[in-house]
Parts: structure tokens; C-alpha cells; sequence
């Protein structure tokens, strides 16, 4: 017979014993955070590579132990496999629902654990790595207020540890109340009035406090929701102009949360409700225009001359409005997901710059707000006004970032540059051309991580096209073949023709880092090209010359494109008679891919002949004043020739006589202007082996003056 337990044992395991196992998991789980953190700690410590500052510049800030750098612990590559997206609150609510409740049936809890599980898998973006998953845990592991009181009330010891060794845990989250913020209120006003005397002071500080409970006992009658009125919003305004008010702005954050939130069933109560449009407009204008100036009031921002910003976040003051700050941030982050009106997007947008230097130590915080703003930029439907506010935002983020931001900032451009590159039309051909000559700037702003960036793209690209050249399937060259690819190299030759040209690098006193990826950035380019060199895909091939035209002509490299568009000419589709046709002329500026109607009419021969004469023309105005100039024509001039004979027969030619005849001219300018080029050879000095002499024939002749340019 087994033997019975105890009255006393069984009525433990009947009224506590499940509380009691509840509250170890939830203390092993923080005592394990714990020991993670510090194990991470000490093997960043050792990391070089990825943290760019050591302990002793992190204790700059202040914290009793530095916080591990969210991005220092994992790679390029498992970061951006993670992507930007930010899981907000699940581990706040976890750790909420832990420690709030004391009792609940067996069903309830099923039925929580459940709810959590598809909070998860809804909300968290895809993890790279054990590592990424744990910091957003770190970060975002804050407590509210009945947690810990209930925490230091059951296990004291614990949590003085975690007080003295991870106070951020004890952080109170997003939706925890701030009324912290108010006590910090009062302590301003306290501050601003002169202390003669102890007895006044101390008077002074009775008579906030009681104003506080006042406060306090008024807004819990007010708990239910509480329309937003013109009066309020008024009030608030002056409180925040005139006196910079903490307690004001608490008050409109809370009301722009709910703002920001307007109309969505999300089974969520807030404390103030908007219903009135005109209420609704105050209120966005208010908070996004006064939020920032009374947190400069507040939190002075001190930016150095070398362009570095600094913020007071050791201060008890910063502490306070951290949720304030982190929760009016994730408002702003979801109503710029929800407005559709240009002017709005524009002024919220606009409002970011001054919040950016406050949010620095909250990376995670600011990989939502970039991947929101950069998903603006790169969206079609924005006008350009409001993609150029979006990218100053984005800047910003990039100058006054450290280098793991920097990087991450750089990347995740990129990936909104090649999103937004996905359709190519005439209509979004202006705003794509927009996108990559405002990213490229980004690339110069740290040339050594620019760099790194660039080469792991570049690389991408070209494994790309290495995996299309060696797989049989059928179509694996539309990987290869898409505008998205084809905007990829386009954007690489902006990058490079900006930032290493010889003026800018004169200017600098030393050669761009950047350099160093032209040659693999041409080798690509050059493949892409000749990987289907069929008639269909000659406006794809023109796209490309033009890239590597606008490098070589900004960087000084000679990049042999005359054998390119030679093959254009050797082709059927150039050689013989075309057939006749009605259709339009095709858009090459907007088209990589000729349709077969186009293929072998006269439409489209007439218009493959104009491409080739423009590039050939462009490549040789490069070289116009080259002393090679001669020798650089004249296998051009040979072959041309010789393609002008054949077409012009009369049995076997292609019967255009003005393609041709556009093809004769450009033959007799290549000719001239090497004649002219050898008449001014003559009289030079120099031996070819001076490479100073070389380079200097001709400098700053104007190539419109040449033969060529005539």
C-alpha cells in the first residue's frame, strides 16, 4: 500500500504548489539571461573584429556594466539573414504575465502559453542565430512596476542582485505606466524655483507631491478612455511651449499612441480617444513638433566639431523618459506604416532627425524605424519630396552612427534599392535613378566600411552569374536577366564613379578604398553582358555599357567597349534585310528585353543602329584627346569598314541605308580626329615610357574641340 502524504503536504501541493513552481521558472529564466549576458560579455571582450569600441570607451556611458553591442556579436551575414523587423513586446508580455498574476486555472494557462506561441511566430522576424534571438531578449526584457515589486517581495536577494549587476531588467516596458515621467515634472519645477531657504524648499517639494497625488487619484478615475478635445490638446500645447513640460508631453504621448492606432481592431484599450478629425490633425502637429523640442530642453544635445554627437544617457533624467522616449518612437515608427497623405509622411519624417540622437542605445529600436523609413524611400507611390526626407533621415542615422550602425544602415539601403528596382516603367525609371544616386553618397561617408559592403555585394552578384553560367536548367539566366540585377550594377558603377574620381581623391590627399572594386565590378559587368549575346537582349547590353561608360569616363580607366558593340553589328539581325513594320519604336531606356514582334524588323534594326553609333560615339570621346587615340581607332575603323561593305550590297546587305550611313559618318570623325591626334604627337618630347608626359598630353583640352566633337 502506498504510503499517504502529510494534510499540511497536500495542502500545499493543492493552494501553492503551482504559484510556487511558476515563480522558480520565471526567476531560472532570468537567472539564466544572466549568465548568458555575461558569457557573451566576456567572449565579445575578445572580439576584435566586430566591436568597434573596447570596455573602456563603453563605460563612457555611465552603466554599472556596459551593455553587449547588439550588432557586435553576430555576422554580416547572419544579421541580414535576421532581417529588421522588431518583435516589440513579446518578451514584456511574457515576463508581465509571469510575475502580474498570482493564480490562474489550468485552461488559462494553456490557453496564454498558446497566445504566446503565435505572438511569437507572428511578431519576431526571422532569427539568424541563437545569438541575434538572445539579444532581442536583452533588450527588450524590461519589467513593469507590479513585476518587481512582486519580484523583490518574494526573492529579495535575487533582486538586489540584478539591481546592482542588470538594472536594465528592471526596466519598466513600453505599456507599463510612466507615471515616472510626472515625479520627474515635478522635480523640474522644484528645480526652477530659488532655494533661500531649506524650510521653503522643502515646503515647495510637499506641495509637488501632493500636486502628484492629486494627479495620480484623478487619472485613475480616469482610467476609462477619455476623448481627446481641442482643449486638451491646447492645454497641452502651452504647458509644453511655455513651460516645457515633462507632464504635458507624458499626456501627449499617451494620446498620440492611441492616435497612431486610430481605427485598427487590435483589442487593445488606450487611455484617450480621438473621434474628431480636426483633433486628430492638432494633436499630430503638437506631438510631432513639441516632442522634440522639450526633449532638447531637457537633454541638451552637444555635438562636437568632428561632427559627433553626444547625450547625457547616464543621467537619472535620461533613465525617466527612456520608456517615454521608446514608446512616442514606436508610435511615430507605426503611423508612418499607416499614412498614405504626402504632407503628413513628410512632416513625420521630418521629426525623426532630432529623436535619432537620443535612440543610439536602443539598437533595436532604431532597426525598425530604419527598415520603415528605408521602405519609404524605396516605394514607387512616394513622391520624390517625401523619398528625399526619408533618405535624410536615413543619412543622418548613417553620420552620426557608430560602425556597426553604419554597416547595418548601408545594407539594408541596398536591399530597399534592389526591392524597390523590381519594376522598371517610365513612370518609376525617375525614382529609381533618385534611389541610386542618393544611396551612392552613403558609400563615402566611412570608406573603410563602404569597402567591405560593396565587395560582399559585388561578390554576391558575381556568384550569381558564376551559379547561371555553370547550371544547365533551362532558365536559370532570368537570375542574371532581370532589372533588378541589371540596377544592381548600375547602382555599383554610381558608387564608384562618385567616390573615386581623381578630382575627389586629389582633394582627399590619397586613393579611394572604393578602388580597389572596380576591376571586379567591370568583370561582372562584362559577363552579364556576353552571357546570352543574342538580338533579344541588346538592350540589356546597352544598359550595361553605359555603366561602365559613366565609370570610365568619371574614373579615368579604360574599359575596352568597342568589341561590344562591334558584336552587335555581326549579328543577323544587323546584317540582313530586316522586314517592314508599323509598331513604335521600341524604349530602350526602359527595356532590357525586345519582344519577339520586334525581332528582325525594320523598327527595330533602325533603332539597335542609333544605339550602337551613340555608345561608340560616347566610348570614343573618352580617348579623344589620348595620345593612343590613333591606335584605339583604327581596328574600330577596320572593322566598321569592312561591316559598311558587306551591308551595302545590293544582294546580301541590309537595305538600310540610314543606319548605315550613321555608321559611315562616325567612321570618318574616328578617322579625323586620330589624324589630328598624330599632327600634335609629333611635336611632343617626351618618350612613351613617361608615364607623366603620357598622362598630361592634352590635359584640359575641351573634347569639344576635337574633331570628334565637332
Amino acid at each position: 500500500m502506498a504510503k499517504t502524504s502529510k494534510k499540511a503536504t497536500r495542502k500545499f501541493e493543492k493552494n501553492h504548489l503551482k504559484d510556487t513552481l511558476e515563480q522558480r521558472k520565471v526567476g531560472a529564466k532570468i537567472k539564466q539571461k544572466v549568465q548568458i549576458k555575461e558569457k557573451r560579455a566576456l567572449r565579445n571582450a575578445k572580439d576584435a573584429e566586430f566591436l568597434g569600441k573596447g570596455k573602456a570607451e563603453d563605460g563612457e556611458e555611465g552603466a554599472p556594466e556596459p551593455k553587449a553591442d547588439p550588432f557586435g556579436q553576430m555576422s554580416v551575414d547572419d544579421f541580414f539573414a535576421g532581417g529588421f523587423e522588431v518583435p516589440e513586446k513579446l518578451a514584456k508580455k511574457n515576463a508581465k504575465k509571469a510575475l502580474g498574476k498570482r493564480k490562474r486555472s489550468e485552461p488559462e494557462a494553456a490557453k496564454e502559453d498558446e497566445g504566446d506561441s503565435s505572438d511569437a511566430s507572428y511578431e519576431e522576424a526571422p532569427v539568424a542565430s541563437d545569438d541575434e534571438g538572445s539579444e532581442g531578449e536583452d533588450e527588450d526584457m524590461g519589467m513593469s512596476k507590479e513585476a518587481m515589486e512582486a519580484l523583490a517581495e518574494k526573492d529579495p536577494e535575487f533582486y538586489k542582485y540584478l539591481k546592482e549587476n542588470d538594472p536594465e531588467t528592471l526596466d519598466f516596458d513600453e505599456d507599463a505606466d510612466l507615471a515616472e515621467v510626472d515625479g520627474l515634472s515635478g522635480s523640474e519645477v522644484e528645480e526652477e524655483r530659488p532655494k533661500k531657504k531649506s524650510k521653503k524648499s522643502k515646503k515647495a517639494k510637499a506641495e509637488v507631491v501632493e500636486e502628484m497625488e492629486v494627479d495620480e487619484e484623478s487619472e485613475e478615475e480616469m482610467l476609462d478612455e477619455t476623448e481627446v478635445t481641442k482643449e486638451m490638446v491646447a492645454k497641452w500645447k502651452k504647458a509644453m511651449t511655455e513651460q516645457h513640460s515633462l507632464r504635458a508631453m507624458r499626456q501627449v504621448v499617451l494620446a498620440f499612441r492611441a492616435a497612431a492606432h486610430v481605427n485598427e481592431d487590435e483589442g487593445k484599450d488606450y487611455k484617450y480617444t480621438i473621434t474628431n478629425p480636426e483633433v486628430y490633425h492638432q494633436l499630430l502637429v503638437v506631438t510631432l513638433q513639441l516632442v522634440p523640442e522639450v526633449l532638447q530642453h531637457h537633454l541638451p544635445v552637444k555635438e562636437s566639431a568632428a561632427g559627433k554627437i553626444r547625450v547625457s544617457t547616464d543621467s537619472k533624467k535620461f533613465k525617466t523618459l527612456t520608456p517615454l522616449l521608446k514608446s512616442h518612437t514606436t508610435s511615430v515608427q507605426h503611423l508612418l506604416t499607416t499614412l498614405s497623405d504626402e504632407a503628413t509622411l513628410k512632416l513625420t519624417l521630418s521629426t525623426i532627425n532630432p529623436l535619432l540622437p537620443y535612440l543610439l542605445p536602443f539598437k533595436k529600436v532604431l532597426k525598425g524605424i530604419v527598415k520603415t523609413v528605408v521602405d519609404i524611400w524605396s516605394d514607387a507611390s512616394s513622391s520624390e519630396a517625401t523619398r528625399i526626407t526619408a533618405f535624410l533621415v536615413v543619412r543622418r542615422l548613417a553620420v552620426i552612427g557608430d560602425a556597426g550602425l553604419r554597416e547595418a544602415v548601408l545594407k539594408t539601403v541596398y536591399q530597399g534599392l534592389v526591392k524597390g528596382a523590381r519594376n522598371t516603367t517610365i513612370h518609376t525609371i525617375q525614382g529609381i535613378n533618385l534611389m541610386k544616386n542618393s544611396a551612392a553618397e552613403l558609400w563615402g561617408l566611412d570608406p573603410a566600411i563602404g569597402y567591405t559592403t560593396g565587395f560582399t555585394f559585388i561578390r554576391q552578384l558575381a556568384i550569381h552569374l558564376r551559379s547561371s553560367i555553370t547550371n544547365n536548367a533551362k532558365e536559370s539566366y532570368k537570375t542574371i536577366y532581370n532589372w533588378q540585377y541589371i540596377h544592381s550594377l548600375d547602382f555599383w558603377s554610381c558608387v564608384l564613379a562618385e567616390h573615386c574620381s581623381p578630382l575627389k581623391e586629389a582633394a582627399r590627399g590619397k586613393e579611394s578604398q572604393l578602388r580597389a572594386l572596380i576591376y571586379p565590378a567591370v568583370q561582372v559587368t562584362l559577363g552579364a553582358m556576353r552571357l546570352i549575346p543574342t538580338a533579344t537582349y541588346f538592350p540589356l547590353r546597352f544598359h550595361l555599357v553605359r555603366s561602365l561608360l559613366r565609370l570610365s569616363r568619371a574614373t579615368g580607366t579604360y574599359i575596352p567597349l568597342a568589341p561590344l558593340l562591334l558584336e552587335v553589328l555581326s549579328a543577323a539581325e544587323m546584317k540582313k534585310h530586316a522586314k517592314p513594320s508599323t509598331q513604335r519604336p521600341l524604349d530602350f531606356a526602359v527595356s532590357y528585353k525586345a519582344p519577339k514582334a520586334y525581332l528582325r524588323t525594320r523598327v527595330y534594326q533602325d533603332g539597335v543602329g542609333e544605339q550602337v553609333v551613340e555608345l561608340l560615339g560616347e566610348f570614343f570621346v573618352l580617348w579623344a584627346t589620348s595620345v593612343a587615340a590613333p591606335e584605339l581607332g583604327l581596328p574600330v575603323v577596320v572593322m566598321l569598314k569592312r561591316w559598311l561593305k558587306e551591308a551595302s550590297s545590293a544582294k546580301t546587305g541590309n537595305r538600310n541605308g540610314k543606319v548605315n550611313a550613321a555608321l559611315g559618318v562616325l567612321v570618318q570623325k574616328i578617322e579625323a580626329n586620330g589624324k589630328w591626334v598624330e599632327e600634335r604627337r609629333v611635336k611632343v618630347e617626351f618618350a612613351p615610357g613617361n608615364r607623366a608626359g603620357v598622362e598630361g598630353f592634352l590635359k584640359g583640352f575641351e573634347w569639344e574641340k576635337t574633331p570628334l566633337g565637332a
